[in-house]
């Protein structure tokens, strides 16, 4: 099942979600170098990380909702995927609380706010993985006829043709 919303022939979803999984994730790493070392100026990395990480997360979650409403009713895909966007909201929440306990004192977070990182850090590992099984099990955001010598996106040409100067015969992964 393709993408409904795509840029330069690719999933918009997918190029986005990169930014908040890893801007978020490495946030907690800041609160533990903090945590480790008292110095406050990786709390206050943390903290930008994070307001950064949730912008990045708002830009993203419409782009999947577009493609989450396309996948048919009554599939496998269609569960995962409302696990996945609803965990991301929770996620989005954990991190909102966390941002919130650290505005007045971004250099000195309490445990709660780094608690509340931590668990939406564990929760996206487990939401990004419900990406990956929508992604590369289920086939959602896929090129039909996408293989391994598939034409350029940016050719105008099916997925199912052959790239120039490669084989039909070999482009299917076994």
């Amino acid at each position: 099942m393709e993408a409904k919303a795509k840029l330069a022939g690719h999933s918009v979803h997918q190029m986005l979600i990169v930014f908040p999984l890893g801007l978020l994730a490495t946030s907690i790493l800041f609160d533990l170098v903090h945590l480790g070392t008292g110095d406050a100026i990786y709390a206050q990395v943390a903290y930008w990380m994070i307001i950064a990480g949730m912008i990045g997360g708002v830009v993203a979650a419409p782009f999947g909702l577009v493609d989450w409403l396309a996948i048919p009713q009554g599939t496998r895909a269609k569960t995962i995927g409302l696990i996945h966007g609803v965990g991301n909201v929770v996620v989005l929440l954990l991190f909102f609380g966390s941002w919130l306990l650290r505005r007045d004192n971004a250099a000195n977070p309490g445990a709660a706010a780094i608690v509340l990182s931590a668990l939406g850090v564990a929760l996206a590992v487990f939401t990004g993985w419900l990406g990956g099984e929508l992604v590369d099990r289920l086939g959602v955001a896929v090129d039909d006829g996408a293989n391994l010598n598939a034409s350029s996106s940016l050719s105008g040409k099916p997925a199912s043709q052959p790239a120039e100067g490669y084989p039909a015969d070999r482009a299917r992964m076994v």
